[in-house]
């Protein structure tokens, strides 16, 4: 019997493989438009397509960031400043992106833009932490979605939107999983109303990186003015020695993140060039062997596992 289930699995993943690895015709004459191409995933994904001969239609935050993409890359890549939190500068981008693609409409849109910190205790947050980072992971990835549609249609092209594994099982950073559980939710429903129009939607989900998202001094600091910030009977109620506990958790498992970005970036590519891409995709050695299989346990096993090393709080029952 084992023997027979075995063979199963190995003809299941067999079959996955050669259904997998048949690429899209015409590459070359395919436009992927990418956002967040500043740095990390983004820029790592221009260059990689650029090489692969697709026509990037790269969007970067500040003109430094896309004067160096440039810098990298062949003429075929070209650059456009976008703001995903202005609804003025979505609009130009999406105008931008329609007279290059013309007729043949956009063949990929990958929402990459995105920010993490303050990375802390919701209590310790204000309402407006949460709104800014919402404003660009997810309002600014829909509304950049939605202007790009009738273009995606056209070429019946595909969406890839980059969540997180603390979209599958919220762990830390209360803004950032809500927004990304939220990344999830939108992606769900994307992918089942345009079904009929042939737009495919996939979902990658990385796990810790380390990019400018993470970058160990940046959170830290942002950690520090959220505590600071905090209410004083927040803080008598966690205490100093807890935050400090915290903080110093934070760092080392920031530390730790993959600089193997291409873990996260060759799903992307898949996504995008693969006949039968993935709904799903999950980036990186953590996040495939630690939070999908913990995503799946009892909650209540899944939260003793996240918090049995927590520090306690000065005032905890």
């Amino acid at each position: 019997m084992w023997l027979y289930l075995a063979a199963l699995v190995g003809l299941y993943y067999l079959f996955r493989w050669f259904w997998e690895r048949q690429v899209v015709s015409h590459l070359q004459d395919k436009y992927v438009f990418i956002t967040g191409c500043d740095s990390g995933f983004g820029n790592l994904l221009a260059r990689q397509l650029d090489m692969r001969g697709l026509r990037v239609l790269a969007a970067c935050l500040t003109e430094a960031g896309a004067e160096r993409l440039r810098n990298r890359t062949s003429q075929r890549l070209e650059t456009v400043i976008l703001d995903v939190t202005r609804t003025e500068s979505i609009a130009a981008a999406a105008q931008w992106v329609k007279e290059r693609v013309g007729d043949r409409g956009l063949w990929g849109l990958v929402n990459n833009a995105g920010i993490t910190c303050p990375i802390a205790f919701i209590e310790w947050l204000k309402t407006e932490d949460f709104v800014n980072i919402l404003k660009v992971n997810l309002i600014g990835l829909t509304e950049v979605t939605l202007n790009m549609l009738p273009l995606l249609r056209r070429a019946q092209g595909r969406i890839v939107n980059v969540s997180s594994v603390v979209g599958r099982i919220a762990l830390y950073a209360g803004p950032y999983s809500c927004s990304k559980y939220g990344v999830e939710a939108f992606s769900d429903v994307m992918r089942r109303e345009l079904k009929d129009f042939g737009v495919k939607v996939s979902i990658v989900e990385p796990g810790g990186f380390r990019t400018e998202m993470t970058d160990v001094r940046r959170c830290s600091e942002a950690m520090e003015r959220a505590w600071q910030e905090a209410p004083m009977h927040v803080k008598e109620s966690y205490g100093q020695q807890f935050f400090e506990a915290y903080c110093s958790s934070m760092k080392q498992g920031l530390s730790k993140c993959s600089t193997n970005l291409t873990l996260a970036t060759d799903c992307m590519e898949h996504a995008l060039t693969s006949v039968h891409p993935r709904t799903r995709y999950s980036g990186g050695w953590d996040a495939q062997f630690f939070f999908l299989p913990l995503s799946y346990l009892p909650t209540r096993l899944a939260d003793y596992i996240l918090t049995r090393s927590q520090p306690k709080p000065a005032q905890a029952a």
